[in-house]
């Protein structure tokens, strides 16, 4: 996996939890070095100034995931073409058990539970579109 996206098991830990929606969590990777990770959790819940911040500051990859999780075929293949394997299939894990086993056998169990993690939020965020009972009243 490419260098830049090495983070100590406790800050992937972290990340997941905040990524399940602890508030806490987030802003404690915002304020201690982390601001990437932090952000990607509004990317990830369609904010659209976090998804600007990610690629302006030099974190396409992180975006790359996103658009992954969200069926982008060439954020897929952009990452696999800049030698980033593991956050392709941390991407594609939700919808597909062969890269959650992958992860897994590549040593990246980390990575595949976050990538679930991502997926579940994805589908609830898409389940929230399309429940005509949240829809906004004029």
């Amino acid at each position: 996996m490419a260098a830049r996206f090495t983070y100590p098991a406790k800050v992937l830990v972290a990340w997941g939890e905040a990524i399940s929606g602890n508030a806490e969590l987030r802003t404690w990777l915002i304020k201690n070095g982390f601001p990437e990770l932090g952000i990607f959790v509004f990317a990830l819940h369609l904010k659209a100034d976090a998804r600007k911040w990610l690629m302006d500051n030099g974190f396409p990859h992180l975006m790359a995931v996103i658009r992954g999780i969200e069926d982008d075929d060439k954020a897929l293949e952009w990452l696999e073409a800049h030698d980033m394997l593991a956050l392709r299939k941390m991407a594609e894990c939700g919808g597909d058990d062969e890269a959650f086993q992958w992860l897994l056998r590549e040593g990246h169990r980390e990575l595949a539970m976050l990538g679930l993690k991502m997926w579940s939020v994805k589908m609830k965020i898409e389940e929230d579109h399309q429940d005509p009972h949240k829809f906004p009243r004029d």
